[in-house]
């Protein structure tokens, strides 16, 4: 299957949003929707966020989030996750700075963990 029909689908589907950034696309932000148990808003999950390495550390990953925020709100959003290896730490950075945390609650609550497998 080629990428762009894919996403394409995933447009379709009204689950997914993509956004990207540039007139000729260097970076992009893939967020994901689904409705959610404990509250009557969506869980977003930001599922990619890249921009190309030459593009990188001119303000586009904020914006790209930022706008995945905004994008969020307006679908009726209440939460976000987000997953980063520990070793990304600019990435990291970013997204604390956005107000993200990898803790419970208050910035001294638990530490959270995000677990996966291949089905």
């Amino acid at each position: 299957m080629v990428l762009a029909d894919r996403l394409g689908e995933l447009i379709e589907e009204g689950d997914t949003a993509i956004l990207v950034a540039g007139e000729v696309p260097v970076g992009l932000a893939i967020v994901r929707f689904r409705a959610a148990i404990w509250s009557a808003g969506l869980e977003c999950y930001l599922a990619e966020l890249y921009v190309v390495p030459i593009h990188r550390r001119r303000g586009l990953g904020r914006a790209l989030t930022t706008a995945s925020i905004r994008e969020a709100r307006k679908r009726g959003g209440d939460t976000m996750d987000i997953g980063v290896d520990e070793p990304d730490i600019a990435a990291r950075r970013l997204y604390e700075s956005l107000g993200f945390s990898n803790r419970t609650g208050a910035g001294d609550g638990p530490l959270m963990y995000v677990y996966g497998r291949e089905l």
